[in-house]
């Protein structure tokens, strides 16, 4: 979209997910940049009532800084496509098959992108008996942010017992050790690799919680490492059919060199305070968190 024909934006927060507190960070944050870029900015906490009230805004760009199901996994992309609103991010297609891990993974095997051994599982059965050898990891099919990450560690004599709200069908994938690495795609170009910095796995705390994590960029890696990051986050973002900004995340065993970096997954709609991962990998390209924000506005489109 051109600059003169984008004036009013709506941006999307909360919603019923359970990364509803970090998208209404999110959201904020995206909210007061944009409106010191010059937009006119109106936030909508997304509930039932979503269509209504943006038929009442009419906007001219949602801002989607949703996150977690619903607002990532093609739903709200939907609605959007639906009501044809020009819209920030991923479309349909690639957000469903993102937020799918098991489905992601198809995804970037076909394309000879690096991924770990997975499957999906009941969990009734994950919980009576180990269905992989360990260590092994469990985690949510479809959820982001590092939701509900079980972690079953080598030579353990029982196999995890699972939070309620865990859903009935869970992956279970081989554990990959190592330095946590992610790299984010701007439109058609990947931006930079962060080493991200914990005391233990980079969970929903770790990303979000004061102090829970240590970013570092440009990441102290071999050369032949960051060219790979870059490389497989773009063939990545370009095989799922991305738009606009997307995240993808490794882990890198050191002592296997190439041979140890695997994709963990891609995010459709990372993190978007100042201190997030993708502003920052912008930040340091040069752009403000303001002009990060605006990129999007006007990358903005239906049919994506």
């Amino acid at each position: 979209m051109s600059e003169q024909s984008v004036s009013k934006v709506v941006v999307l927060m909360g919603g019923p997910s359970a990364e509803r507190e970090v998208s209404l960070s999110s959201g904020d944050e995206c909210a007061k940049a944009l409106a010191g870029e010059g937009y006119e900015v109106v936030k909508i906490d997304a509930g039932r009532d979503l269509a209504e009230r943006l038929k009442a805004e009419a906007p001219d760009v949602v801002f989607n800084a949703l996150h977690g199901r619903w607002g990532e996994d093609g739903c709200v992309q939907g609605l959007l496509e639906w009501l044809q609103i020009p819209y920030t991010h991923s479309g349909v297609l690639a957000s469903s098959l993102a937020m799918d891990k098991e489905r992601a993974k198809d995804t970037f095997r076909a394309a000879g992108l690096p991924v770990v051994a997975s499957i999906l599982a009941e969990k009734d059965e994950v919980q009576a008996r180990h269905v992989m050898e360990p260590p092994y990891v469990v985690k949510p099919y479809n959820e982001g942010s590092s939701v509900g990450i079980y972690i079953v560690s080598d030579g353990a004599n029982t196999p995890p017992k699972l939070a309620a709200t865990m859903p009935d069908t869970v992956m279970v994938e081989t554990y990959a050790p190592g330095r946590e690495l992610t790299t984010t795609v701007m439109g058609d170009r990947a931006l930079g690799v962060t080493d991200i910095i914990t005391d233990g796995w980079y969970d929903y705390d770790a990303k979000y919680a004061e102090g829970g994590s240590r970013h570092v960029i440009p990441a102290d890696i071999p050369a032949e490492i960051e060219a790979a990051c870059l490389d497989f986050a773009l063939r990545a973002h370009e095989a799922l059919g991305c738009r606009g900004v997307s995240r993808t995340d490794f882990r890198w065993d050191e002592d296997r060199g190439l041979d140890g970096l695997i994709i963990l997954e891609t995010n459709t709609q990372p993190g978007m305070t100042p201190t997030s991962l993708a502003p920052e990998q912008g930040a340091h390209l040069g752009y403000s968190f303001g002009q990060f924000c605006a990129w999007m506005v006007e990358d903005a489109s239906c049919s994506r």
